[in-house]
């Protein structure tokens, strides 16, 4: 992978990853509402991305590119044209601009809705969660896109620690560089095309872990 495209280029996560992504050697084009918010860096194009437009155009932003990103999150004001079906466009979009590969960030257990009132911290993100399930289902049953869902814990802004823990278990939290990392990386492993990874902070460095996906 040569060149990525970021959907929801100026957020949290997406600033994490772009890091690591030049870090790699990848040229990043970073689509956001804010497109002045991107990271600054010579292998960052930042763009003007509006999940409100049509997907033409969306994919016309794509060009070139040789996976996909959806790291986009409204906050919650937006939940279903940004985070549900805004995630449906860029999904159409890729298709259209010839782009195989697509990696989502999602939610913990977001394709298990039997487990949101589980946790408190899921329970307080019930709508968040029913975008992304609809998102994650589109990706996985109406695409042949070549996807990765990887589906983070609760977010937190401490220090990176570079491990972690992936499938099911008790809802913690996971550090946003790591989260950040294993996107990353999950880029050129072949091993975790057509894998919902879920993740949690852990004690298996993220190489091995990612490795280790069957």
């Amino acid at each position: 992978m040569k060149k990525v495209f970021v959907v929801g280029g100026s957020g949290r996560v997406a600033t994490a990853l772009i890091k690591d992504l030049i870090n790699a050697n990848i040229e990043v084009v970073a689509g956001a509402r804010h497109p002045e918010k991107v990271i600054q860096d010579p292998h960052v194009t930042a763009v003007k991305l509006d999940l409100h437009h049509s997907t033409t155009e969306i994919a016309n932003q794509m060009l070139g590119a040789d996976a996909v990103y959806f790291v986009a999150g409204s906050r919650g004001r937006d939940l279903l044209e940004t985070d549900a079906m805004g995630a449906v466009k860029t999904m159409q979009a890729a298709k259209q601009a010839n782009i195989k590969r697509y990696i989502m960030l999602s939610s913990m257990y977001a394709l298990q809705p039997e487990k949101w009132h589980e946790y408190p911290a899921l329970a307080e993100i019930t709508d968040y969660n029913i975008a992304k399930f609809f998102a994650d289902h589109y990706l996985i049953h109406d695409t042949d896109l070549d996807y990765t869902i990887v589906q983070p814990a609760t977010l937190t802004e401490e220090p990176a620690t570079g491990k972690v823990t992936f499938g099911e278990g008790d809802d913690t939290t996971n550090t946003i560089d790591d989260v950040a990392m294993v996107l990353a990386k999950v880029l050129n492993a072949k091993n975790t095309i057509h894998k919902v990874i879920m993740m949690r902070n852990g004690d298996t460095p993220i190489d091995q872990a990612i490795n280790n996906i069957k």
